[in-house]
């Protein structure tokens, strides 16, 4: 029997590089094409290394920075993908070059498998990196005061230890795909690409784009959203809550999506009509005229209603307005050393607000320029695909509250609540989470701290569990305002509870007492149990607002770990960087 010549995991080839040409050789073999072993040939000479480190919240760093590795291969470098917190994998002190991209959250902080990288870079221990060529793309939203905050952490560190900038900070926006296009494209432009390597990684076969190679994309996917079906829109919330939590089932039925338990849901919204007609009365236009949008004629109407936030003002359009305004409260608060008041300010007031302060109208095409597109909004999934095939569940509180004499509402939130019915769809996509998912050993204990809509992915995790049949511990901490009217999932977690797969069950309703309850406290209350589950292996999950509750929550984790576990404070932040190094402390914050 002839033996079926194979490329080692030594050869220095990319793992789809290796794995196409294992293929190409076992197909060969089995139609004929092959009587005897492959004469030995000569090893296809090595790219050069280029590591591709990415801080991620909510995947979006991570999937820029796959693709950009994927780019960098056909280009000739040996990419390696890795998390900021692995960069010890990396060794930049020897790398010649290096790529950056990370998000930003709460007050500039780095994404929790960055957190470690910036403990490392910003101490005395760094080493000088008068090797390494670097270069730092950051992600973030203007509408918070810290932009691209750890990225710019990131890029000021590393031009402080010596290494060397070759092309300027990144930044971009929500809507971030042609800002982060135009940057890779000047990026390869310095870290040219080696034409024989770049040949001998595609074969002769690369698809280019303004002569920069880019993966091809295929099928439904953000780029290209399905339109699903609303099945269902149930209210959680019973009456008397001052809250509107609704549960939402999608069909994903023909669209090829695939998900897993802790992904998210990207969902594109429509602003509602009712917001168009008031931003066009401003304007003094019908909506019938015509504007550019990315290039493309578009009635004005169509533009406001799909590619425009009316609820987010941008910082040209606060400056335009300002200068047509000079003596308006707006104009004053543009000052660099009132940018905290500006914040204040600018809560609970939309672009229509804004151009009201403006005695002259903007012209459709002064405007167009000036507005934020109109980004999706990530979801956390609800379900799991193994226990709803072919469907994807979604828990979203509906955004509705009076500012300034007129009533507000969330864009994509009161979209799925309000106007999406039986006959129209809504465009989804996946956007996979990096690690944040169900213990991959079934045996494992799991600890879940999600109040209010927080306890989406944790829903799914549980419906994960039991649909693979799992026996580890599973334990859920669940808060909300009033245990009447806002125990989302209750007759369902209480089926858990009863046939035993939700192990515990603890409860934190804030206003059922004249004292204040929150799910850090039945942390501390139950501090020893909980203990004795994370020293039993538990995976220990976060999910809800990363302001307030995440943080209460991680500082009670270290208060147990400091008394229970008998650690001093500095034992117990190495404790719990070991958890998040370990993949078991993960959490899905916004």
């Amino acid at each position: 029997m002839t033996k079926i010549p194979y490329i080692p995991e030594t050869a220095p080839f990319t793992l789809e590089q290796r794995a196409w040409l294992n293929g190409f050789l076992a197909g060969l073999l089995a139609n004929g094409g092959l009587e005897a072993p492959l004469p030995a040939s000569p090893p296809a000479p090595a790219g050069e290394p280029l590591p591709i480190l990415f801080g991620s919240q909510t995947g979006t760093a991570e999937g820029i920075a796959k693709r950009l590795a994927k780019e960098a291969a056909l280009r000739g470098f040996a990419p390696q993908v890795l998390a900021l917190n692995d960069h010890a994998q990396a060794n930049l002190a020897a790398a010649g070059k290096a790529i950056i991209i990370s998000s930003t959250w709460g007050d500039g902080d780095p994404p929790d498998n960055a957190t470690d990288f910036w403990s490392w870079l910003k101490s005395d221990a760094a080493p000088r990196l008068e090797n390494l060529q670097f270069a730092v793309l950051g992600l973030g939203d203007k509408n918070y005061a810290d932009f691209c905050g750890a990225a710019k952490k990131f890029d000021a560190r590393l031009e402080q230890l010596g290494a060397r900038r070759v092309i300027p900070r990144g930044e971009c926006d929500t809507d971030y795909e042609t800002a982060a296009k135009n940057w890779i494209e000047g990026l390869w432009e310095k870290f040219p690409a080696s034409p024989v390597l770049a040949r001998a990684a595609t074969n002769g076969q690369v698809a280019s784009t303004n002569g920069h190679s880019t993966p091809q994309e295929s099928g439904f996917g953000k780029a290209n959203p399905f339109p699903a079906k609303l099945l269902k829109n149930v209210l959680l919330n019973k009456p008397g809550s001052a809250k509107e939590v609704r549960h939402y089932e999608l069909s994903l039925a023909g669209s090829g999506l695939a998900y897993e338990a802790g992904d998210a849901l990207g969902v594109v919204p429509v602003n509602c009509p009712a917001l168009v007609d008031e931003a066009l009365a401003l304007l003094g236009c019908t909506g019938a005229e015509t504007i550019a949008v990315d290039d493309s004629p578009t009635l004005l109407r169509e533009a406001l209603t799909h590619h425009f936030d009316l609820s987010k003002p941008s910082a040209e359009l606060l400056s335009s307005v300002a200068a047509r305004a000079p003596g308006s409260e707006l104009a004053a608060l543009l000052a660099p050393e009132r940018r905290d008041d500006l914040k204040k300010w600018l809560w609970g007031r939309d672009v229509q607000d804004i151009l009201r302060l403006s005695s002259q109208p903007f012209s459709p095409a002064e405007l167009a320029p000036l507005l934020r597109k109109l980004s999706p909004r990530l979801y956390s999934i609800s379900s799991s695909p193994k226990a709803h095939p072919g469907e994807v569940h979604l828990t979203v509180s509906a955004v509705r509250y009076e500012s300034y004499g007129r009533g507000r509402k969330g864009v994509a939130s009161t979209f799925l609540a309000d106007r999406i019915g039986d006959a129209d769809c809504v465009r989804v996509f996946v956007q996979p989470s990096h690690g944040f998912k169900p213990p991959a050993n079934g045996d494992l204990p799991m600890i879940m701290v999600g109040p209010g809509t927080g306890i989406a992915p944790f829903r799914a995790f549980l419906h994960e569990r039991q649909a693979r049949g799992d026996r580890g511990k599973n334990w859920l901490f669940f808060g909300d305002q009033k245990s009447s009217v806002d125990f989302l999932y209750d007759e369902e977690l209480a089926a858990w509870q009863k046939n035993g797969h939700l192990t515990r069950l603890d409860l934190a309703f804030s206003r059922d007492q004249e004292e204040k309850i929150y799910v850090q406290d039945r942390m501390l209350q139950n501090a020893a149990e909980f203990w004795g589950w994370l020293e039993a292996g538990a995976h220990f999950y976060v999910c809800g607002d990363a302001s307030r509750m995440a943080k209460d929550v991680d500082a009670a984790l270290h208060r147990i770990v400091e008394t229970v576990g008998g650690k001093t404070a500095d034992d117990a932040k190495a404790y719990v960087a070991k958890l998040k190094t370990d993949k078991r402390y993960q959490r899905d914050v916004y």
